[in-house]
């Protein structure tokens, strides 16, 4: 707990010297991260540097417990943020998804990440490398967008069964043009037929009007905090628009004011514990 704190979890540019590459204890590694784990259930700001380091879990060397205590350095800057929700909101689903192409430098796959927002709260967040090696950024985007379409339905059925009917169908934001051309277009080229055809099940839903696909501009993808390591500007912009903000004490003590006479030391009250 006497640690620097820093401003964002993850660093831009690593450096790896020899001395870095040695092992370190496992079992220790994997205690320390999976309890980081837990914390992403509210705390989506460190959803992709936590999935960075789960993906050392087999042989971490020195170098990955170095990216883990960024993650607590971050966290003792920012021990009173927490999610936020809004009382008063519109019932529309909105998702933005983004890759990473080719962004693991050990195995040159692409990550995955994507964002839910049902009205103006974040409800659904991910950050997964994908199983397989995507030839282009177009198949990396396109395997992102059948992800967060899947999931996007998933929650459309579950507001269903609660009786909470959307007002319009679900969009879903993307900034890469391509991909979103090749969801409209019924021709396959033949740079794409070697994208498997369980991907095109996006396709399927915007054909059938159940589900919206529009162009975001890169600047605007809240994605982004969720597929590699940002600024600090750009990172806490992005955390802002997830909700992540800093709980006011109030919100978690009620509204009760302790006077300075409350406060005082009376023996009448005292005699009650004894």
């Amino acid at each position: 707990m006497e640690c620097t704190h820093i401003n964002t979890p993850m660093a831009l540019k690593s450096i790896i010297t020899p001395f870095d590459e040695q092992p370190i204890d496992p079992t220790r590694y994997r205690q320390l991260v999976g309890s980081l784990q837990y914390l992403t259930f509210t705390r989506p700001d460190i959803v992709h540097a936590v999935n960075k380091a789960c993906q050392h879990f087999q042989a971490p060397t020195k170098a990955d417990l170095r990216a883990v205590k960024l993650i607590l350095r971050y966290l003792k800057r920012t021990m009173e943020h927490g999610i936020n929700f809004f009382k008063q909101s519109s019932l529309r689903l909105t998702g933005f998804c983004d890759v990473d192409w080719v962004g693991c430098t050990n195995t040159r796959r692409s990550t995955s990440g994507y964002c839910i927002f049902l009205g103006a709260n974040c409800i659904s967040w991910s950050s997964k490398r994908q199983s397989t090696f995507s030839r282009s950024s177009v198949e990396a985007e396109y395997r992102s967008l059948e992800s967060s379409a899947a999931k996007i339905t998933w929650l459309t059925f579950l507001l269903c069964d609660i009786n909470i009917q959307l007002h319009e169908p679900p969009q879903l934001l993307c900034d890469n043009l391509s991909a979103l051309h090749m969801i409209v277009n019924p021709v396959f080229h033949a740079r794409s037929k070697h994208i498997e055809l369980d991907y095109h099940f996006v396709r399927e839903k915007v054909a059938s009007g159940v589900l919206i696909t529009r162009f975001l501009s890169s600047s605007l993808q809240v994605a982004d905090i969720f597929i590699k390591a940002l600024p600090k500007t750009s990172f806490q912009v992005f955390r802002f628009k997830l909700g992540v903000h800093k709980l006011l004490l109030t919100s978690l003590r009620g509204l009760i004011k302790e006077t300075p006479t409350q406060l005082a030391y009376n023996p009448c009250q005292s005699r009650i514990f004894t």
